[in-house]
């Protein structure tokens, strides 16, 4: 049986980061899984789960997430007919194959390399985040054949390995493709069950050989996600309320930063500065 001071602990630290996930989602339109997995990695070292395979739980159980509020996100703006349909059905088998291999690689790697390959690519969406611009451009249209082929394999093969949905790489494709951004956004929706569900099935029966939390399978933590889950769901129309009260655009910038100092700190301990 559990410690319940453990326990309690636990589900302490897993409800102020569901609820800060939220809130950022709904106020500057960020995934989730941007927030959870160094949040995650974080509240599962402090709580003395800092194995060698703390990586692969953080990923498993944010991608996790990342289907139930994906699904909810994409219903809800297909109600609205903002989701592209067409690059959605075009796109989706690249980006499963891209998943599944991510799984394979980050079911391989020791925690510490994953770390570094997060940190590396949470810099790369930081700075995007902090210095792209809305007007940017690579081509009137989205990209078919083999440009296709190439980039959405890779779309999903990157989100694995961070454990996010398809918004830190999707909206950003899409839009210096052309696609206007309420639809990127909508679309990218879509992008995130796409990635999520074939990637959680495959955390699901990989072996963590190290200390793991309670009510943990596979590389899934159950509390984590129900938790995590039932805070979101609660604060992210909070900060949705405050997107439209304010100018989310210099948040964001401050959270790109945010975000590229929270990378080069997971850098600095996988590297054991």
């Amino acid at each position: 049986m559990p410690d319940m001071m453990l326990l309690l602990a636990m589900g302490g630290l897993l409800l102020v980061i569901g609820a800060f996930a939220g809130v950022l989602a709904g106020l500057l339109g960020v995934g989730g899984g941007i927030v959870l997995v160094p949040a995650f990695f974080y509240a599962f070292s402090v709580l003395g789960y800092a194995g060698p395979e703390l990586m692969q739980l953080c990923l498993g159980t944010s991608l996790a997430t990342i289907i139930v509020t994906s699904i909810r996100s994409g219903l809800s703006h297909h109600k609205k007919g903002a989701v592209d349909l067409m690059i959605l059905k075009t796109w989706a088998p690249g980006i499963v194959i891209g998943a599944v291999l991510g799984v394979l690689v980050a079911t391989s790697l020791r925690s510490t390399a994953l770390q570094t390959i997060f940190g590396v690519l949470a810099i790369i969406v930081g700075a995007y985040m902090t210095f792209g611009k809305a007007s940017w451009r690579i081509a009137p249209e989205m990209p078919t054949g083999p440009a296709r082929g190439f980039l959405s394999p890779l779309l999903g093969f990157l989100s694995v390995l961070m454990g996010i949905g398809g918004g830190s790489f999707g909206v950003p494709v899409m839009t210096l493709y052309g696609v206007p951004i309420h639809r990127a956004v909508a679309t990218a929706a879509g992008f995130g069950v796409i990635i999520a569900v074939p990637s959680v099935i495959g955390f699901l029966f990989t072996d963590l050989s190290g200390p793991v939390p309670p009510f943990t399978i596979g590389a899934v933590n159950f509390i984590a996600f129900a938790l995590v889950i039932a805070m979101t769901l609660i604060t992210a129309p909070w900060g949705a309320a405050l997107a439209h009260k304010m100018d989310p655009k210099p948040l964001k910038r401050v959270f790109g930063v945010f975000l590229i100092l929270v990378a080069l700190n997971m850098i600095r301990k996988a590297v054991g500065l």
